[in-house]
């Protein structure tokens, strides 16, 4: 049985990977607009910025929520595939043969996967371009890469969920707006001891703040503290839930 999934999973995946390459522009719209506000902060508003997060170098502190706001950007395609093969009535074709029902799901959420880190690698290239510089050991950029992709997967069980929910084509891409705006509100771009009470109190007890904290300390070879804790039980914490109602929900829609 384990097979017969992966096998199935690796075929689906194949199919959606051949759409993303064939229609390469939304890896390019997913990455344009993380690029523009990191060009934006950086030239624009970073010399006022930079005083206040006590950095010699900002792109350094912003490129880890820039990150973030790139996959919180590309999950939103996984929805949007999801509901347009719900709509063409690929999925009663796919139900109808004999494969594994679960791997029609997994090939989504792998293909957001393989989407979102080519996205990542781009805007990291970018970065490099810009000045981002780390002496961060192999070791740290393992710890990075395997938080980006946690979050990443996490995310996309929420877009799997919006994909399966959703009645229109908006609906199903703008569950994505509140995840796109979470890293304005958390220490992405200013400390969060910057902010007045109630805004600061909400940025320190999001998932976004510990996990940009965490990428930062990695990157700048600093200890990472609960820091890292945190944004693992927040992301394992998503990833369940949002796994859990999203099998319920699929289940719901080929009953």
């Amino acid at each position: 049985m384990s097979t017969h999934f992966v096998a199935d999973t690796a075929t689906l995946t194949g199919r959606s990977m051949r759409h993303i390459f064939r229609s390469a522009d939304t890896i390019i719209t997913t990455a344009v607009t993380p690029i523009a506000l990191m060009l934006l902060f950086v030239y624009v508003f970073g010399g006022a910025l930079q005083q206040s997060t006590g950095t010699d170098n900002y792109v350094n502190y912003l490129l880890p929520g820039i990150l973030l706001i790139a996959i919180a950007s590309g999950i939103a395609y996984t929805a949007f595939r999801l509901f347009t093969d719900m709509q063409s009535g690929i999925f009663e074709r796919f139900h109808s043969m004999p494969i594994a029902r679960s791997s029609v799901l997994w090939a989504h959420v792998l293909t957001s996967l393989v989407a979102n880190v080519i996205t990542l690698a781009i805007i990291f290239a970018v970065g490099f371009l810009m000045g981002f510089r780390t002496g961060a050991s192999v070791a740290a950029w393992f710890g990075v890469i395997g938080i980006l992709l946690l979050f990443t997967l996490a995310l996309t069980w929420l877009a799997i969920i919006a994909g399966l929910s959703a009645k229109t084509v908006d609906g199903a891409s703008a569950f994505s707006y509140p995840l796109i705006f979470l890293p304005f509100i958390s220490s992405a771009f200013v400390p969060t001891d910057t902010m007045p009470g109630p805004v600061r109190w909400f940025a320190e007890n999001q998932p976004v703040t510990s996990i940009v904290d965490t990428i930062q300390a990695l990157f700048a070879e600093q200890p990472v503290g609960n820091d890292i804790w945190v944004a693992l039980a927040w992301c394992v914490g998503i990833l369940i839930v949002a796994y859990v109602l999203a099998m319920v929900s699929y289940r719901k829609k080929i009953s």
